[in-house]
């Protein structure tokens, strides 16, 4: 685990007798953490960097943000910044109107900035470099908030987790409470195991996900779909003791600990495990068995929390389904055919898109695909 702590009270010394501006006056309660060593991960046709910036106020006053800057520590290229609505948008304080001011950090609390670093040149960087200004009444203050250096270990390439489609690769990046925006504090760590999860669900070419008024597990065009083995791999770990009522409407409340419902977590090697949540009773596998990829190890169901049948799909650091940091992976074998503006848009005709160009990657959030039959 990749856990940098810096005090901003560490600057560097300055001369006794050189008059310190407010640019760079020492701020002693200021703290800035970067949990997770992101890795270069193509979604869609551009490749990005993927993590959080942690920043919390031991001050006894409130700080403010007004900037957030990502450079190539090796030679100072910029390579993202952010202000106003977009600083708003990544740490989730999203303006209602008028000039969008850089969120207030109170005493005592915690702010995520959640950060998405496309990369456009050919090499990605060795480590990243950060620096925060705050907006204070004596003028802008910048603080090194840290480097991280990439994780630059090849990417696991899985094949397709179902056959068929049209599929729609659901996730929304930006979501309050979607599954990229949802830290989980166990064992008195917090992780964010959903980082790169997608919701899988079956569609129509009216963008209709049921066949008729969708209050049966059986309407939906996903449910009893095949689940499959993305990968030669042994299964890390199952949970098979979830029934499904007949009727969505009663679907039991869950503890946080059973979200999973029946799942099946496969060991990938180098630390990598796949996760299939969600699925119907009745397993095929269980702890223990070697999987090929393409092997059929459950079907997509409903169990645990969920509000339509729907299969979730994550790669972890850990045969854990909340004890664990979520990890980029690629796809191999997905045609997209088209996609949807935004999430909001589920449920209306999907507008057609070309191909991505060819090799593995990550669908773009919300983008209908097929794979092979």
């Amino acid at each position: 685990m990749w856990l940098l702590p810096l005090l901003a009270a560490l600057a560097a010394p300055v001369a006794a007798a050189a008059p310190v501006s407010p640019e760079h006056a020492v701020i002693d309660a200021f703290d800035a953490e970067i949990p997770y060593r992101p890795g270069p991960v193509r979604i869609g046709d551009t490749r990005h960097l993927v993590y959080e910036l942690h920043l919390t106020n031991f001050a006894s006053e409130p700080l403010t943000l007004d900037r957030i800057a990502v450079e190539d520590a090796a030679n100072g290229t910029a390579l993202l910044a952010l202000s106003g609505e977009a600083l708003a948008t990544a740490l989730g304080h999203i303006p209602s109107g008028g000039d969008p001011k850089g969120p207030t950090i109170a005493p005592g609390e915690r702010v995520i900035a959640y950060l998405d670093v496309p990369l456009t040149g050919g090499r990605a960087p060795d480590a990243l470099a950060h620096r925060v200004t705050l907006a204070r009444p004596t003028g802008a203050h910048i603080v090194d908030a840290g480097r991280v250096a990439i994780d630059a270990r090849p990417l696991p390439r899985l094949g397709p987790p179902l056959r068929g489609g049209p599929w729609v690769a659901v996730y929304a990046p930006e979501m309050e409470r979607g599954h990229r925006r949802v830290p989980y504090a166990v064992a008195g760590h917090a992780t964010i195991p959903g980082r790169f999860a997608i919701d899988w669900m079956k569609v129509d070419a009216e963008g209709r996900f049921d066949r008729s008024d969708g209050k049966t597990l059986a309407d939906s065009l996903s449910y009893g779909a095949e689940v499959l083995a993305v990968a030669d791999a042994v299964v890390a770990a199952t949970r098979d003791d979830f029934a499904e009522p007949e009727l969505r409407a009663d679907l039991p409340k869950v503890a946080i600990g059973d979200a999973t419902g029946n799942f099946v977590a496969l060991d990938l090697g180098d630390g990598r495990y796949a996760f299939y949540e969600h699925l119907q009773p009745g397993l095929r596998v269980k702890p223990g068995d070697r999987v090929t990829r393409g092997q059929v190890i459950g079907r997509l169901g409903l169990t645990g929390q969920g509000s339509a049948p729907h299969l979730h799909f994550h790669v972890a650091s850990a045969p854990s389904p909340l004890a664990a940091e979520g990890l980029p992976f690629l796809i191999e074998g997905a045609t997209r055919i088209g996609g949807y503006r935004s999430i909001g848009d589920l449920g209306t005709p999907w507008r057609p898109a070309p191909p991505l160009a060819p090799g593995p990657a990550l669908p773009p959030a919300n983008s209908v695909v097929r794979f092979p039959e």
